[in-house]
């Protein structure tokens, strides 16, 4: 089971671009990701644990 941590780089209208914390920085893209499947209060370097196909936020 795949359990990582992201950050929020940027939130672009229904969208939301996250780069992971837990790899190396040359392998690091960012990810876009539908808001709808984020928490509603998240904001740009909110730091979330993506685990068991759910986002929630730890920082």
């Amino acid at each position: 089971m795949l359990s990582c941590t992201y950050e929020v780089v940027a939130i672009d209208g229904d969208y939301a671009h996250l780069r992971r914390n837990d790899i190396e920085p040359e392998d690091n893209e960012t990810k876009l990701v539908a808001r709808a499947l984020l928490p509603p209060e998240i904001m740009e370097g909110s730091i979330l644990k993506y685990e068991m196909l759910q986002y929630e936020i730890i920082g």
